[in-house]
């Protein structure tokens, strides 16, 4: 089985950047902010990724990563 794991909280840490403050900068709600952050997403759109990225000033490969079990 393989898997897609985001990574969210180890980059929020990085740069000292709570779940509130990222929800509100990147305009999504808290609800699905943690949905994506506890792995639980099916999907989500690039144009929410591209602005997580910049409001974290990572690129997506800091944030998602492929994991084959």
């Amino acid at each position: 089985m393989t898997k897609i794991l985001v990574n969210l909280d180890v980059m929020l840490a990085k740069r000292k950047m709570s779940m509130t403050e990222l929800a509100n900068e990147v305009g999504v709600t808290m609800a699905n902010l943690s949905i994506l952050k506890n792995n639980k997403a099916r999907a989500v759109r690039f144009s929410t990724l591209e602005k997580i990225c910049e409001v974290l000033d990572c690129q997506p490969g800091d944030i998602l990563e492929y994991r084959k079990d």
